[in-house]
């Protein structure tokens, strides 16, 4: 069975930082991404960065505030948010894709909670 487990979440003020880590149970797939959404109060929910084997990568919007690091291949990966702001406030949500030979599935995570308030 796959299960997808965020942690780090919480309340921090404005410029404060925050790191993120999602876990993967992977059973007997093989992981190839790993991604982080946020959905936000009244938006949709947007791409804020994704990670192959160790190579990731963070959308322009939050480039030079958000990095993803891990190893696919470990299962665990991490964002970490810096400088956060108001609008950073959502639910970060982790996705994985994986497949078994040529079965191919992607699975949620529950979320976990970012609110940025002073």
């Amino acid at each position: 069975q796959v299960q997808v487990v965020e942690s780090g979440g919480g309340l921090v003020q404005p410029g404060g930082s925050l790191s993120l880590s999602c876990r993967v149970s992977r059973d007997k797939y093989t992981v190839d991404t790993m991604g982080w959404y946020r959905r936000a109060p009244g938006k949709q929910r947007e791409l804020v960065a994704s990670i192959t084997g160790r190579n990731g990568n963070v959308v322009d919007s939050v480039k030079g505030r958000f990095s993803i690091s891990g190893d696919t291949a470990g299962n665990t990966v991490y964002l970490r948010l810096s400088n956060l702001k108001p609008d950073d406030t959502a639910v970060y949500c982790c996705n994985v894709g994986l497949h078994w030979y040529k079965v191919y599935r992607d699975y949620w995570g529950q979320g976990t909670q970012v609110t940025v308030s002073s």
